[in-house]
């Protein structure tokens, strides 16, 4: 019996992980594909990438999903950090059910009403402050961080309420200030949650398409708008070339941060495996 519940488990997970990275494989496959025509495989052949690289949209349209989304993440890091810590540490205050509705309602609400809501209020703002002029990358970087704090405030919250409580008061009942104590005690312990925070948010702004089409104007397009008219006008070879390099990047990325935490926690547990022996 548990041998063939072993089976079935692992049957299951490889249709899984089948049904989840099928289709990336299948992706990442065809953009070595020498054939224009998607259908049909033609021999293996890079040909595509070079020339992807050679496209001025592209690479314009990349610049600009990289910024909006960095400049995004960052912020919504910072604020959602802070909304995280508030949530957590402070259960009882006036409008504390106000402010959580509000923190997390973007993650609830379909991106259409949020693109919407965000177009009219940047309509409303330029008519009766003339800021913004026109659409561009501010709105896009604000719209942007509205719907990203959210997730990083989940992924916060959920870490500081888990957070030993005695190692900031150990620091200051021995002197530190509170602000010191957040930044030398509490900051790099909860680091590991920040960087995944952050990750979350550059991944979800790079990644987004709604709210971007109604928040952007001219000189402000992303990859996936760019993705998503190539792909109305039929599938373009290039297209899986570039997803390809997208992936290549964010999966770069997830694997450096993911080996720097593992560092940085072991590391961490030796100093405190050190520091008990010493007490002792």
């Amino acid at each position: 019996m548990t041998n063939r519940l072993s089976w079935f488990i692992i049957a299951m997970l490889v249709l899984g992980f089948a049904f989840l990275y099928g289709p990336i494989l299948v992706l990442i496959t065809y953009s070595f594909n020498a054939n224009k025509l998607m259908t049909l495989w033609g021999g293996f052949s890079p040909r595509w990438y070079p020339v992807l690289l050679q496209d001025a949209a592209v690479l314009t349209a990349a610049k600009n999903s990289f910024i909006v989304a960095a400049v995004s993440a960052t912020f919504a890091t910072v604020l959602g950090t802070m909304a995280g810590y508030v949530l957590a540490r402070y259960r009882k205050f006036h409008g504390r059910v106000a402010f959580s509705g509000m923190v997390t309602a973007p993650l609830v609400m379909p991106e259409v009403i949020t693109g919407l809501s965000l177009l009219l209020l940047f309509k409303a703002m330029g008519q009766f402050f003339g800021w913004p002029e026109r659409m561009g990358f501010s709105t896009v970087i604000l719209a942007h961080i509205t719907f990203c704090m959210s997730y990083v405030t989940v992924v916060m919250q959920s870490r500081f309420s888990v957070f030993d409580m005695s190692l900031e008061e150990a620091a200051l009942d021995l002197g530190a200030k509170p602000l010191k104590t957040f930044m030398v005690i509490t900051l790099p312990i909860v680091a590991p949650a920040v960087v995944s925070g952050w990750l979350l948010a550059f991944t979800i702004s790079l990644d987004d398409l709604v709210i971007t089409l109604y928040t952007n104007g001219p000189g402000s397009g992303t990859l996936p708008q760019l993705i998503f008219s190539k792909v109305r006008r039929g599938v373009d070879p290039t297209i899986n070339a570039l997803a390809t390099l997208i992936i290549a990047v964010v999966a770069t990325g997830v694997i450096t941060s993911h080996i720097l935490m593992t560092r940085s926690e072991k590391r961490r547990q030796r100093d405190i495996q050190a520091a008990l022996q010493t007490n002792k």
